[in-house]
């Protein structure tokens, strides 16, 4: 089983968010471990403690908020976990023309427009000192940079899949209601719609009613619901080895569960959480693909962004239409140049993995056409 780690309650993904959706969420995940009531009792304090920013925030901003129109063809980056939308969507960011959800935005999506200031200072001070770069990996951690905006709605609602960190033991069930919206009632599915579309326009709000640049992995299995919203949306789909997402997906899940945990989970049910998850989101992607019109989706390998990033974003901007490669040209070199350091994890690749991936993600070799290994006879 995994063990819980000190004193981490403060990176609880749910420290700053809603106290409301916070107390519907300890109903829905049901029983708290004896070793994490503390860190369920924290989060508690600070979601209540803080609801005077976000009552304020309502008050100064809600109708300025609710009046912000969304552009109607936001440019989506999906891909299972660990497969690089990271930096594909660092890379797109460095375009000014687009806008994106920081990092701050998605810690406190309730108050971060009146927290735009010392609050924010602090928090980063804060968060700053003890991890300069991100938990799974070595991307420097910025407040202002873009992040995954799974994890504001995970502030704001009860239904998010970043909740299977909280909750380990009902991963399967939020898996089920909060990314494939299957048993919901229509009730829940509106309640993350509007939860999401509250997302976006603070994000609006922010980059000055700029085309926004999303990246979700958990939109993967979501398109159906993202071309209802947005039907003219554009999609960027990307993907990696399958034995290189399986490794480093269970890294990351073994990572970030001591710091957010309130139940105990035996690793064996973590490898088998990865296993399934990424099937049923893959499989969910390649039923819904057809729905995104010709023109509005482009997939690239990780690989080849790793090899070729301005030939791959040239793809992406050529692809699905977008203007104005030329002019951040300059930035995207920039950026490219300021990360030229950086190093990924390295995993072990034995015959026990190739064993496992071979045996629940066999369509996924010809599918995106890469090798498929065959373990060695004397793996077990």
């Amino acid at each position: 089983m995994t063990q819980p780690t000190r004193p981490t309650n403060a990176e609880h993904p749910a420290a700053l968010g809603s106290f409301r959706s916070w107390i519907k969420l300890l109903r829905l995940g049901g029983r708290i471990d004896r070793a994490y009531l503390p860190r369920a009792l924290f989060v508690s304090l600070t979601t209540l403690l803080t609801s005077p920013l976000r009552l304020w925030e309502r008050v100064r901003y809600g109708r300025r908020i609710r009046g912000t129109a969304i552009h109607p063809a936001p440019v989506f980056i999906v891909g299972h976990w660990r497969s690089g939308t990271t930096h594909l969507h660092n890379l797109l960011c460095q375009d000014e023309n687009l806008g994106y959800l920081s990092t701050f935005q998605a810690m406190a999506p309730g108050f971060c427009l009146v927290g735009d200031g010392t609050v924010k200072r602090f928090v980063a001070k804060v968060a700053g000192s003890r991890y300069p770069t991100r938990l799974i990996d070595n991307v420097p951690l910025a407040f202002d940079a873009p992040q995954e905006d799974e994890f504001a709605v995970a502030n704001l609602s009860p239904h998010s899949f970043v909740h299977t960190f909280s909750f380990p033991r009902r991963a399967e069930e939020f898996f089920e209601r909060c990314v494939l919206f299957d048993g919901p009632s229509e009730a829940v599915r509106s309640q993350w719609i509007d939860a999401y579309l509250a997302v976006l326009r603070k994000a609006t709000l922010v980059s000055g009613g700029k085309r926004l640049v999303v990246k979700n992995c958990a939109h993967t299995a979501r398109i159906r619901t993202l071309l209802e919203l947005f039907p003219d949306a554009k999609f960027v789909h990307i993907h990696r080895n399958p034995y290189e997402i399986f490794l480093s997906t269970v890294h990351m899940r073994t990572t970030v569960l001591p710091r957010s945990q309130l139940q105990e989970i035996e690793p064996e049910r973590v490898e088998a959480h990865v296993l399934q998850f990424y099937d049923r989101l893959m499989r969910r992607f390649l039923a819904e693909r057809s729905l995104i019109p010709d023109g509005h989706l482009v997939e690239i390998r990780f690989d080849d962004l790793e090899a070729s990033p301005l030939d791959q974003l040239r793809r992406v901007y050529d692809g699905l239409g977008l203007p104005g490669f030329a002019a951040a040209e300059p930035a995207f070199r920039s950026y490219l140049d300021a990360v030229a350091g950086y190093r990924k994890n390295v995993y072990e690749l034995d015959g026990n993995v190739i064993a496992k991936v071979n045996a629940h993600w066999p369509y996924a070799f010809e599918t995106w056409g890469y090798e498929r290994l065959e373990p060695p006879p004397d793996s077990g």
